[in-house]
């Protein structure tokens, strides 16, 4: 945590938990190295890599606008288990999952991986996808028996979060920015 806190150039308590200012409020002078303009290294930490973590919320429930993104900051993974997993950084981003469509699978507020290099549909999978009529979504994608895919929750309330049909030519309309491959939370 230390090291990356100043990576990032901020608190560590900021960073572990999100209290007080992000940065110290003592003004630095242009002699001291943390006011020295550089590089960020995702990978300063060994044993771990750093993946992006956006401001950006996949709708679990009726779509959430994402209009400005921004970087809020980094999330360390286990370098061995992104490997184990065939998850390469450059692919990856953190979003925050947003309603209760997919309970009890994902949460409200839950960590989600996204793997932007995973945009092929497949069956039974999670995916995070750009609707043009609700925003962005995160469902699960069914292949259908019949002519296309199915945008499914998985929340057992089917009157409220009934599934979307979407013929073979029309999945087109739902742009798939990710596949969902790991999500944290409580329990």
């Amino acid at each position: 945590m230390l090291a990356l806190a100043a990576a990032l150039n901020v608190r560590v308590e900021w960073l572990e938990y999100g209290r007080g200012p992000m940065r110290e409020s003592a003004a630095l002078t242009p002699e001291d190295p943390r006011a020295q303009p550089r590089s960020f290294d995702l990978n300063s930490e060994p044993g771990y890599t750093g993946v992006l973590q956006l401001t950006a919320r996949g709708s679990t429930g009726d779509g959430d606008d994402n209009p400005h993104v921004e970087i809020r900051g980094v999330m360390a993974f286990k370098s061995t288990w992104l490997r184990a997993n065939n998850l390469n950084q450059k692919h990856l981003d953190v979003i925050y999952a947003s309603g209760n469509s997919m309970e009890p699978t994902i949460n409200d507020g839950d960590v989600l991986l996204v793997d932007e290099s995973k945009i092929e549909p497949k069956d039974g999978q999670i995916f995070a996808m750009q609707s043009e009529s609700k925003g962005t979504i995160v469902k699960r994608l069914v292949k259908s028996d019949f002519d296309g895919w199915i945008i499914r929750s998985d929340n057992p309330d089917k009157a409220r979060y009934g599934d979307e049909t979407l013929r073979d030519g029309e999945i087109n309309e739902v742009r798939i920015i990710g596949r969902v491959v790991w999500r944290g939370g409580m329990l």
